[in-house]
């Protein structure tokens, strides 16, 4: 079955974390046979944004390499549909898509009848810029893949979309993994990205004070940090090292001895249960984990066992200051956390999920479908 999905990006990852986890679903597809084709915007922000980067665009010109079987394309506002969409079975459309597309997209499923529509939503828009998700037009458009049930419920209650699924994100395992060969050159890392001030008071209290507090050794990867916080970051001595390449993540967890979940403020307060794609992708890579606030609602993971929890920053140098020092409790958090990646939450029970869906709507495995709309 060919599958085509329209996103922000897939060759570039650049403060863009969704792209982690879209090209596991799609290597998974592959992997079983399927045809998977990406369609991105040729002037994407996070394409120019990366291209700018050291080693950035190497990164995307490397992207097949790393990523085989995935066809990637770029597109303008000159892009044919009917060519675009020939022979597709599944389209999923990402909500960071220009609405316009969005709305292009609906009015060819809903001409052509000839695939399976799906929006996916892996953001916090729906409560941080309501107006904008309300305008989507979504009649054309079989389901709503949303990334936890809290959106899920947004949107059933604001009556976008016709059916809503609950699709949370996953770790890539192909990609991430332990990588005991690697030696310990550092306490602590923190991979995430400023974030718009959405959880700068937040990093300073779990992040930042912890590290200067116990003196460890402790390093920084994201971007769009402002010159002040990195300012903050080299007072308490923490590396800031900039952009990294996700496929480069594996090898730097694994350099560590620890790392933190630090969720963003939408997330804590209004998205509750939704974790980011850093938590399943540093429990698939075997670090010991340790979460700010958050409220794991839905039941994704094992408390106390898969990862830690500090309630302030005073909590999170204990915690930390335990791991560092008990190679037991670090080896079994580790052990526990990829335990449950590998039961739940890797991109092949996404796949498995989606097909769920897919079955659902009276689609085979082998079929072309031609669903019709119910109005």
């Amino acid at each position: 079955m060919r599958f085509v999905l329209f996103t922000h990006s897939i060759v570039a990852d650049w403060n863009h974390g969704n792209a982690h986890f879209l090209r596991g679903v799609l290597s998974e597809l592959v992997a079983r046979g399927h045809e998977a084709i990406a369609y991105e915007p040729a002037d994407g922000w996070s394409r120019r944004n990366q291209s700018i980067e050291p080693g950035g665009a190497a990164a995307m010109l490397r992207f097949g390499e790393r990523f085989p079987g995935i066809v990637a394309r770029t597109y303008d506002a000159s892009l044919d549909l009917d060519q675009a969409l020939d022979g597709a079975g599944v389209v999923i459309v990402h909500e960071w898509t220009d609405p316009a597309m969005i709305a292009a997209i609906g009015r060819h499923r809903a001409r052509t009848g000839s695939y399976v529509l799906l929006l996916h939503d892996t953001h916090h828009r729906a409560v941080s810029a309501e107006a904008e998700i309300a305008a989507l037009k979504l009649d054309g458009y079989d389901a709503v893949l949303a990334f936890g049930e809290v959106l899920c419920h947004i949107y059933r209650a604001r009556g976008w979309g016709r059916r809503v699924v609950c699709w949370h994100e996953a770790a890539d395992t192909r990609l991430f993994g332990p990588m005991p060969q690697v030696e310990k050159s550092g306490d602590l890392v923190w991979i995430g990205n400023w974030g718009d001030g959405e959880r700068a008071s937040e990093l300073n209290e779990f992040l930042i004070d912890p590290v200067a507090r116990l003196g460890a050794r402790a390093e920084v990867y994201g971007v769009r940090y402002p010159a002040d916080a990195i300012g903050r970051l080299s007072r308490s001595g923490l590396g800031y090292r900039g952009w990294l390449p996700n496929a480069d993540a594996p090898s730097v967890f694994a350099r560590h001895r620890a790392t933190v979940h630090v969720p963003r403020r939408p997330y804590r307060e209004r998205l509750v249960g939704i974790p980011t794609i850093r938590v399943f992708e540093a429990l698939a890579a075997g670090i010991p984990l340790v979460c700010a606030p958050w409220q794991d609602s839905e039941g994704l993971f094992r408390r106390g066992r898969d990862y830690l929890t500090a309630a302030n920053g005073e909590d999170m140098a204990r915690q930390l200051r335990s791991i560092f020092a008990d190679s037991a409790l670090a080896r079994s958090l580790a052990r526990s956390g990829r335990e449950t990646i590998l039961a739940r939450h890797t991109c092949a029970h996404r796949v498995d999920e989606l097909f769920g869906l897919l079955s659902d709507l009276g689609v085979t495995r082998q079929s072309v479908p031609r669903p019709e709309l119910v109005s």
